[in-house]
């Protein structure tokens, strides 16, 4: 059966034209959407911020957690902290100290790894690569891998379970907007990955959770050739060229670096503010009425939030209305630098995600209240 959503378009009230532009005066719009800003949507304006409340009772409030404060470090990734999850999505933090002295497979489901901090060099199936902070690093399903480093790492692990990562259909805008392809590196059979040492070796393959040990009496990393288009790839942020409007501000889906199944993800990295007079400077308030949204700060000042710095993790809820912090919305329509220094990752899922014990422990339980207009202001 052929389905649409309802047509109609109405306009009620006093209102502006153009969405996130031209606002009533003194109002605050709310944009209530779906499909993640890709489907229908109203823009309804308020003369209050729609953030105005002054307590929450029940689960559906916002939450944050400090990384920074899990003590636990392990040289495997299945040691990983795990934050939040779903079926289709598992989101975890990793901290290691020491190189990896065994081979991991994920068996559940391709992994995204974004380095926080610190550097490493990757040996895996296809071959040896060099890590830096702010990689991504994509691994598809099942890749063996290991990594050596001097110093300890730090990495967000976003597996997107029992699906595959692409890219975003780009549009209008074309192949290579925003990041070429081509500026996606692969592992390579070089000196080094040649060069590693043989002998017994472990594989911890993670399959629903649980782990199973392989073990071979020589390092099973010794390919001598492949060709195909299914390899791990990587990509920085500093790679990554936004999409830029001076006269309107765009929704976080301009951003999305990599797609899965049931979720996305999203890079927000630095680029000037609009300077168009009556174009909002700070993300617009929304409901998120389809998506579970989560930011991992990596890097500068986000200009929309107070009191987050690098290696917090915030997750608002699906159902949950939310926008600039009151001092961030001071400067709503105007703007005293050039631009934004942040550097975050965003990851938006369609089913409702579950905090882990781990993300519990370093919870931030004042983050509800900080939408509270200070006093005095």
């Amino acid at each position: 059966m052929a389905r649409q959503y309802i047509p109609i378009r109405h306009t009620e009230g006093d209102t502006g034209r153009q969405a996130h532009c031209n606002l009533p005066a003194g109002s605050y719009e709310r944009e209530l959407g779906k499909e993640g800003f890709f489907g229908p949507a109203t823009h309804m304006y308020h003369p209050r911020p729609p953030t105005g409340w002054v307590r929450f009772e029940g689960p559906l409030s916002p939450r944050a957690f400090d990384a920074n404060l899990l003590t636990a470090a392990g040289d495997s990734p299945w040691q990983a902290a795990e934050l939040l999850s779903n079926n289709h999505c598992r989101v975890r933090f990793w901290q290691a100290n020491a190189s990896m002295d065994h081979l991991v497979r994920n068996a559940d489901g391709d992994e995204l790894l974004f380095l926080h901090a610190g550097s490493a060099e990757l040996y895996c199936d296809y071959g040896h690569m060099s890590l830096r902070e702010g990689d991504y690093l994509m691994l598809p399903r099942s890749t063996m891998w290991r990594l050596e480093h001097t110093a300890p790492i730090q990495a967000l692990l976003i597996e997107a379970t029992n699906t595959s990562y692409m890219l975003p259909d780009k549009g209008l805008l074309g192949p290579h907007a925003i990041f070429d392809p081509a500026m996606l590196d692969v592992p390579a059979l070089d000196d080094a990955f040649r060069a590693q040492a043989d002998g017994d070796t472990r594989v911890l393959i993670k399959r629903q959770q649980q782990l199973t040990t392989m073990h071979y009496p020589y390092n099973p990393l010794d390919a001598i050739g492949w060709h195909g288009d299914l390899m791990p790839v990587r990509i920085n942020w500093r790679d990554i060229r936004p999409l830029m409007s001076h006269r309107y501000h765009l929704p976080p889906s301009a951003h999305t670096t990599f797609v899965a199944g049931r979720f996305v993800v999203c890079t927000f990295v630095p680029r000037p503010f609009e300077t168009d007079a009556d174009a909002i400077k700070v993300p617009f308030f929304h409901n998120n009425d389809d998506f579970d949204e989560v930011i991992f700060y990596h890097a500068g000042e986000f200009f929309s939030r107070d009191n987050i710095h690098p290696g917090m993790l915030t997750w608002h809820p699906c159902g949950f209305t939310h926008g600039p912090h009151p001092k961030a919305l001071n400067n709503m329509l105007q703007q005293s630098a050039a631009g934004t220094n942040e550097v975050a990752v965003m990851i938006d899922t369609r089913d409702a995600l579950n905090a882990g014990s781990a993300a519990e422990q370093v919870e931030w339980d004042g983050y509800a209240a900080s939408w509270q207009q200070p006093q005095g202001d």
